[in-house]
């Protein structure tokens, strides 16, 4: 059999992270009735006696290159090298091709209820209005969908109306190993720490409104950590300004190691107001470290937390939802509450290092 994996989007973060541990699976099984054939853009991985790189790094160039090659040289792709099976982790199945075909839904713009108006986001309305369509559209030809979360499953039913025995839910691999665990030290109760990019849905103006609110009630021994050099976009530019103005102790401590990442997780309160995500993955690190949050009252931060003691929800559209939290970590009206071993419900010890393999497999 000859199976052709398309993902020409992903150079960087979750989709390149995704993209990775589904090429380290096909090397680990090494099966030799299978013919696997990459087609990525830029990342550079090793061609094997059944795995074959195609690599077309012209595709980033603009939205133009990258519909060009959709339409006309992916189903050609297909035909000259007689592939039998596409699994697509573009969101979207290969167009002008009749053969079975598997696709990865992991883009949760289309999916969510908050709607961004063309004035406020452009691209992000682009993505709800227009590209949504082909997604959807997708997900009806696809012979099978993979989503990685049940509140995803849910909602791709909703929006499509497609049979539910038809979506295979596979959360991403979770490999983390757990050193330490949060300590409830009066320097880590006073320290919140967001790891996140600086798109706009992550949502970090609000808690700008929020210190704002607490800096003006005499709240002022605590810190914020954001993971943003301050400078990746205009968003972020505006947000600096405001912090500037108003002396706030938010400090922007740029990108950092993923072991920097789980440093923190054990020494201050996790923040995450994003209202847009497909999984929320600092959730669920968060979790295994221990860690008091303070998370969106949002559909994916439910699945990882309900039943985590030490979980708390806001509303991500209410800054007073956010402050009232805060401010109860910094006077210790919520109070840490310990866990033993036992009920960590340490996820990383991941099951499902090989179900996207089988599930594409067969």
């Amino acid at each position: 059999m000859r199976i052709m994996v398309f993902d020409v989007p992903a150079s960087s973060g979750g989709a390149l992270s995704i993209l990775t541990d589904f090429y380290n699976e096909i090397r680990k099984n090494n099966s030799k009735d299978i013919k696997w054939y990459f087609v990525v853009s830029t990342p550079t991985f090793e061609e094997t006696e059944n795995i074959k790189i195609l690599r077309f790094p012209w595709v980033k160039k603009s939205w133009f290159h990258r519909l060009y090659f959709d339409n006309f040289i992916a189903p050609k792709l297909i035909k000259e090298y007689n592939i039998d099976k596409v699994f697509s982790l573009q969101n979207m199945i290969i167009p002008c091709s009749n053969i079975s075909q598997i696709v990865y839904v992991h883009q949760s713009l289309p999916f969510s209820e908050y709607r961004f108006s063309f004035k406020e986001n452009r691209l992000f309305w682009i993505y709800q209005n227009i590209i949504s369509r082909q997604i959807f559209r997708s997900i009806k030809k696809a012979d099978k969908v993979i989503v990685q979360t049940e509140w995803f499953r849910k909602a791709c039913i909703k929006k499509t109306g497609i049979d539910s025995e038809k979506i295979v839910v596979i959360p991403p691999k979770i490999n983390i190993k757990i050193d330490e665990n949060f300590v409830p030290t009066d320097k880590g109760l006073s320290t919140f720490f967001y790891p996140a990019s600086g798109i706009q849905y992550k949502n970090h103006q609000i808690i700008i409104e929020a210190v704002k609110k607490l800096k003006y009630d005499g709240f002022d021994k605590f810190k914020i950590l954001f993971t943003l050099k301050g400078n990746e976009n205009k968003h972020i530019l505006k947000l600096v300004d405001e912090v500037n103005k108003y002396n706030l102790p938010i400090k922007f401590i740029g990108n950092i190691s993923r072991e920097k990442v789980f440093d923190l997780y054990t020494k201050s309160v996790l923040l995450f107001p994003s209202y847009i995500e497909t999984f929320g993955l600092p959730l669920l690190e968060a979790k295994l470290h221990k860690t008091i949050i303070l998370a969106s009252d949002m559909p994916f931060s439910h699945e990882i937390l309900d039943g985590y003691p030490n979980a708390y929800f806001f509303d991500p559209f209410d800054k007073s939802s956010l402050y009232t939290l805060m401010k109860s970590v910094l006077i210790k009206k919520i109070k840490y509450r310990e866990l033993d071993n036992n009920n960590n419900n340490n996820n990383n010890n991941n099951n499902n290092n090989n179900l996207l393999y089988e599930v594409i497999k067969f």
